[in-house]
């Protein structure tokens, strides 16, 4: 027969383990930041800003990917990122984890980071690299319901040749949530922004849109800001449950074309699109 002090102490237990795990994890997540830099990655809390931005299009022309990087634990990422970056002035990561070696990687690059939760010290979250700096970028953090780590969305503005801003959302999607209130929520947090936007959107990302309840509040939500998807003529996203996972929608711009092709250097395969300004 169990004591009545070891059920107590048992009991103790169980109410003291999820307290730490929420403990542990409000020290994981922290608070919302944003990092911009191109040599030095520094955080600050939710928005920052610049003056030194030049134009990210190239002579009316502007090339964007779209990849959740997974972390970095295939070999072969370096590879197809290289390959990105040279080939688009824009790209899109999610599942970024800002480690030493990946922070030398960057060196090159402008990059503006928002932290979903930090683990061993090493944050994770969604990244923007491009070759011209965005002049703003906002990150919001949506922890999920269950395992309470948060998933990250940022929030940036690049200056483009015709004297318009470009808003670039980049999200990646509440994953554990089978109500969908917390996945709504992370949306209603860009709704305000895009539609007080005058000019060009981007929004793109790893929205984990796994299940037809998840595809249809982004299909809502984006008609109603007036996004239109992207059309694939070579289709290779990642999907679960027969849908795909990996979106990018846009307006106030020209698609010219946009393929995912496929990869082993992660578990979701890129997207890369091909835009002209609309004057």
């Amino acid at each position: 027969m169990v004591s009545t002090r070891l059920k107590v102490g048992l009991g103790a237990l169980m109410l003291l383990v999820p307290l730490f795990y929420i403990v542990l994890v409000q020290q994981l997540n922290g608070r919302t930041e944003v990092m911009m830099s191109q040599v030095e990655p520094m955080f600050v809390s939710q928005c920052q800003q610049t003056s030194s931005a030049e134009a990210l299009d190239r002579d009316g022309l502007l090339n964007i990917a779209v990849w959740n990087i997974y972390k970095q634990q295939k070999p072969q990422w370096q590879g197809v990122l290289q390959q990105l970056t040279a080939q688009n002035e824009l790209v899109l990561l999610q599942e970024a984890r800002l480690t030493h070696r990946f922070a030398n990687y960057l060196q090159q690059q402008h990059v503006v980071m928002a932290k979903g939760f930090k683990w061993l010290n090493v944050p994770m979250g969604v990244m923007n690299l491009s070759w011209q700096s965005a002049y703003e970028a906002c990150a919001f953090q949506a922890p999920e319901p269950l395992i309470r780590f948060a998933k990250s969305t940022l929030i940036a503005q690049y200056r483009l040749s015709n004297h318009q801003s470009l808003l670039v959302i980049n999200l990646h999607g509440v994953n554990f949530d089978w109500r969908l209130d917390s996945y709504r929520a992370q949306w209603e947090q860009i709704i305000k922004k895009v539609a007080l936007h005058q000019g060009p959107v981007v929004l793109a990302g790893d929205f984990n849109t796994w299940r037809e309840g998840r595809l249809r509040v982004v299909e809502q939500l984006t008609e109603r800001l007036k996004l239109k998807e992207a059309k694939y003529h070579i289709d290779h996203r990642h999907r679960v449950f027969g849908l795909p996972l990996d979106h990018l929608y846009y307006r106030g711009l020209t698609l010219l074309e946009a393929e995912s092709f496929k990869t082993k250097a992660s578990d979701h395969n890129p997207i890369v699109a091909k835009f002209t300004l609309i004057n």
